[in-house]
């Protein structure tokens, strides 16, 4: 979990996952992050081997990321989850919220 933790890693991760994206295009794809954090979720990612960033240098620089053979496997795991979540999460709240309605009475 502390790999993939906090708001922005799982949706950065989905977006990288078919192609290898250019910073200023993954940020338009994910509206409400700012390029600070973007900046700083990619650099966590790239260190713990989920991410790779590729310079590439000519005449303007050219950065791209993509998801590593790790990374494709972690997204996996993610991806099974989040089914699994809209599969049972409505369940899973109403049984709590029943508990907690009985519990009050």
């Amino acid at each position: 979990m502390r790999v993939i933790g906090g708001k922005w890693k799982p949706t950065i991760l989905w977006e990288l996952h078919a192609a290898p994206v250019r910073f200023r295009e993954l940020r338009r794809r994910i509206p409400g992050i700012s390029e600070k954090v973007l900046y700083e979720q990619l650099r966590e990612m790239e260190a713990s081997g989920i991410v790779h960033r590729d310079d590439r240098s000519g005449r303007l620089l050219h950065v791209e990321y993509s998801v590593t053979e790790i990374g494709a496997s972690l997204n996996d795991a993610v991806h099974a989850l989040a089914m699994w979540g809209t599969q049972f999460a409505d369940d899973t709240v109403n049984q709590c919220q029943q508990m907690l309605d009985a519990h009050a009475r």
